[in-house]
């Protein structure tokens, strides 16, 4: 529930939600745990993207052009973290997403669609591209963040209006959770189909909730419905980290 409402609202990766909560309560391996939250991540993020783009809340072009950037440049990263002696970064995407969660309540994200058409098409897809490579090599190189990161980024720094910039996030965290979770599966063998199952629906269902709530809101509403989303999700993440 808490997954999909992050990944619905907020474009949020089911893995900073379902993750901590596998291994903290059911002892899970952190690795199979991180392939489950993935692919939870699969259908939620496409149903979401779905939910957005049927909306008019999504830009694909530009959409994939980041993706192919940030799907090149996570593994750039990963590379150049295996060069360095291991740092303490888990609590990178936790301390993001309470953050985060604040400014969307304190400063709202109030770019207009209009706005957005002002950039030419050239500038935003060089911008995609740029971005694309920060983004994916910050998540390859310490492992967290990439929904947060998207969407801190297409809101901030791309200047794309809330609603889209939360569907382009999940229409790319939906390919890159796919190519994610068939890695783990692939290398740690078959999870515990259980609770694979359990956490693809529910969080498929929550995140299809929340998309069809947030495409109906006002902006200010959406604002205000994300921040508290990614607080709770942020303090609660932080309380099963300080668990384990």
């Amino acid at each position: 529930m808490g997954a999909g409402l992050g990944t619905g609202f907020a474009g949020m990766s089911a893995a900073a939600v379902i993750s901590p909560m596998l291994i903290t309560f059911l002892g899970m391996d952190p690795y199979m745990a991180v392939g489950i939250a993935l692919s939870s991540d699969v259908l939620a993020s496409a149903v979401s993207a779905y939910t957005y783009g049927k909306n008019k809340n999504l830009d694909i072009r530009n959409g994939l052009i980041m993706m192919v950037s940030v799907l090149t440049f996570t593994v750039v990263g990963s590379y150049a973290a295996s060069l360095v002696p291991s740092t303490t970064m888990g609590g990178f995407s936790v301390f993001m997403t309470f953050l985060l969660g604040v400014k969307f309540i304190v400063r709202p994200v109030m770019t207009t669609k209009e706005a957005m058409a002002g950039v030419s098409a050239k500038k935003r897809a060089v911008q995609s591209i740029l971005c694309g490579v920060l983004v994916g090599f910050i998540c390859g190189f310490i492992g967290a963040g990439g929904g947060m990161m998207m969407l801190l980024i297409l809101t901030s720094v791309l200047g794309y209006e809330l609603k889209t910039a939360v569907g382009t996030s999940v229409f790319i965290m939906a390919f890159t959770a796919l190519t994610g979770a068939v890695s783990h599966f692939t290398i740690g063998g078959a999870p515990d189909w259980t609770v694979f199952a359990l956490c693809v629906l529910f969080t498929l269902v929550w995140a299809r909730i929340a998309a069809v709530f947030a495409n109906k809101a006002s902006p200010k509403t959406l604002n205000r419905a994300t921040g508290v989303v990614l607080v709770i999700l942020g303090v609660v993440i932080m309380l099963f980290n300080v668990l384990t």
